[in-house]
């Protein structure tokens, strides 16, 4: 069997920069600037992983995002500690909640928030016990 492990997630927006920029404030995350052929590249680096950044320009053939739920990849999750505390630092910050943090079994307590794009993304926290 072949080793596979995690490299990245890719997202497409019309603004590459103001979608970096809402990880960073929001998430946390650093952004990683570079020159790829001649152009200049704006990737993120959050929780370990990666999210390669796309631009889409009037005119790509680029369909809408999609409306979650929906079929195919509907949200990407990252591990927290403290989801009440970072569920109210993110409310201050003015970030859109789709689910407020609840207890959907026990060990676990999630939440989700909209990210540039109507990005689906939920922020859960595990109780060891039940792990």
């Amino acid at each position: 069997m072949p080793t596979i492990v995690w490299d990245h997630i890719h997202l497409r927006t019309p603004d590459v920069e103001a979608t970096a920029q809402w990880f960073e404030r929001m998430l946390g995350a650093e952004i990683l600037r570079s020159m790829q052929q001649g152009a200049p590249r704006v990737d993120i680096r959050l929780g370990g992983a990666m999210i390669f950044l796309a631009p889409v320009k009037a005119g790509d053939a680029v369909n809408p995002p999609p409306v979650t739920p929906c079929q195919g990849l509907d949200h990407f999750g990252f591990h927290v500690t403290d989801v009440d505390r970072v569920a109210a630092d993110l409310k201050a910050k003015g970030v859109e909640f789709t689910m407020e943090p609840n207890v959907p079994r026990p060990g676990i307590k999630i939440c989700f928030i909209r990210g540039p794009q109507g990005i689906s993304i939920e922020l859960l926290e595990r109780n060891a016990k039940y792990v």
